[in-house]
């Protein structure tokens, strides 16, 4: 891979990162009521959902995907049914305030929510199908080459969601009253909702 070729890559890479979706949505989510350090749980098991998809995609199991409607049909259910989960759970969670005594989060839990968010989402898939084989030269070291597109993925996602994540940390401080705690989870929880419904809802990507 040439370097015009991977800055092409890189700015493709970035794009992606910044368009928001229900990876920004639970960075900012948990970094607001949990601050940063658990949202890079979270953050990191969403880099680990990409490296499953690039895995996918060079073993050419994207192409079966992206060929097959029942495939596509029954991950993106499977996707939609759990970020409406999460939108539930968010909204009914209680209002602690950030400087009470609230239960402590489990990293565990955290990054495997990141993982799942990003691994059931078959329209994920089949962009990185479409996107990342434009970059690979047939001529060159496949294995080099896709180390290097995982590890500018994985950089540039992990980049901008911890910048989502800062971002809302900052907010998080100002909530330490019940109701403004009540109206985030709400807010959030009808989030990962509307992102379910919408995943739902839309089309392949042609």
């Amino acid at each position: 891979m040439t370097l015009t070729v991977w800055l092409g890559f890189l700015v493709a890479s970035i794009l992606i990162a910044v368009t928001p979706g229900p990876g920004a949505v639970i960075s900012m989510s948990t970094g607001m009521r949990h601050g940063y350090w658990s949202a890079l749980t979270a953050i990191l098991g969403l880099q680990t959902a990409i490296l499953v998809h690039l895995l996918i995609v060079a073993l050419g199991l994207g192409a079966v995907l992206a060929a097959s409607e029942n495939a596509f049909l029954l991950v993106k259910f499977i996707g939609a049914a759990y970020l409406v989960w999460l939108g539930i759970q968010k909204w009914r969670a209680p209002a602690i305030p950030i400087d009470a005594k609230a239960p402590l989060v489990r990293r565990r839990g955290l990054f495997l929510q990141g993982v799942l968010v990003n691994l059931t989402n078959p329209k994920a898939i089949i962009f990185i199908a479409a996107l990342v084989p434009q970059f690979v030269d047939p001529a060159q070291a496949q294995v080099l080459q896709y180390l290097l597109i995982a590890t500018t993925l994985c950089l540039t996602d992990l980049a901008v969601m911890s910048g989502y994540a800062l971002a809302a940390v900052r907010l998080g401080r100002w909530l330490h009253d019940p109701v403004a705690i009540r109206r985030q989870n709400r807010f959030f929880g009808g989030l990962f909702v509307s992102a379910g419904v919408l995943l739902a809802v839309s089309s392949r990507p042609s």
